[in-house]
């Protein structure tokens, strides 16, 4: 449908217009791809994505070696290209390429890279639906809310005098799972710890016929799970089953407790605050925080 696809060019201005007209583009060497009649409104909202995701790729881990290869950002703008094509739901939306990006570095092959990259969205892809009234996180940042009420009141009830308690302040760190508040190795140790907790060995087939989670009387089943997805599904009911991310999240912001009760006067001053650890954290004090705290909110469920 579009030659620069695995060409090693990268696309970062309109190449179509709403109405499915070609743009002519004023640095092209001649060649040009024949469309045999209109276009399809599938095609023609795929072809409107392609500019908008080489912009994207082009900001990527800007820092890393590995980008300053024209082949290696080409190669990162293929699979999310093809991806927007893949999921005609979700297409395409800014914070894939972060996702994408860690995957297309550290697998050799470009079609593997894909096929982890669409399984990985397969998991997170809820995160990236949102309507004019709510976004994909809601549930998650609803669920934050709910731990921090339970396990640290003050600071809960602090965040909500400055009109935080919805915690939108977290969404960036939901949406493309800590890729900003971590450096690249730290995010790497954290992805590859939480989803080793959370493994559970009927997890992508769950996902295929979008069934839900195994019985927790399956001891079989449990013998396989991670440590946390056993504890999770012992603990929590069936339909309040808490993902380990959202305690890290937890964690990230009570490690700031102070700093937020004694320095934030209002919501710009949390955002400050919270925007300062920007590639900073350690991932391994992040995640014993976060056990530590799903420890202290199953408790405290448990006691009411």
């Amino acid at each position: 449908m579009d030659t620069t696809v695995g060409s090693g060019r990268v696309i970062t201005m309109p190449v179509i217009t709403e109405d499915g007209q070609p743009i002519e583009d004023p640095n092209s060497t001649g060649e040009q791809q024949t469309n045999n009649g209109p276009l399809t409104k599938e095609v023609i909202q795929w072809k409107l994505l392609l500019h908008q995701i080489g912009l994207d790729v082009n900001r990527t881990d800007r820092t890393l070696v590995y980008y300053e290869s024209q082949e290696n950002l080409a190669r990162l703008w293929d699979i999310l290209t093809v991806y927007a094509w893949v999921d005609t739901d979700i297409g395409y939306c800014q914070g894939m390429s972060d996702l994408c990006s860690p995957i297309s570095i550290i697998l050799e092959h470009e079609a593997d890279a894909f096929w982890c990259f669409e399984r990985l969205m397969r998991r997170v892809r809820e995160n990236f639906k949102s309507t004019s009234t709510s976004i994909g996180v809601r549930s998650q940042l609803t669920t934050l809310s709910t731990i921090m009420k339970a396990v640290d009141p003050k600071l809960h009830e602090h965040l909500e005098n400055l009109d935080g308690g919805e915690y939108l302040f977290a969404f960036r760190m939901l949406m493309v799972i800590f890729r900003r508040e971590f450096s690249f190795i730290d995010t790497m140790y954290l992805w590859e710890l939480m989803w080793s907790m959370e493994y559970n060995p009927g997890f992508f087939s769950m996902l295929e016929s979008n069934t839900g989670p195994p019985n927790a009387k399956d001891e079989n089943t449990l013998k396989q799970c991670g440590k946390f997805e056993r504890k999770k599904l012992q603990a929590a009911k069936q339909d309040d089953q808490i993902p380990l991310s959202v305690f890290v999240v937890a964690s990230v912001i009570e490690a700031r407790n102070k700093r937020l009760l004694g320095e934030a006067k209002g919501l710009d001053d949390v955002v400050k605050i919270l925007n300062e650890i920007t590639g900073s954290l350690d991932a391994r004090k992040a995640c014993r925080g976060a056990l530590t705290i799903q420890e202290k909110y199953l408790t405290t469920v448990k006691a009411s």
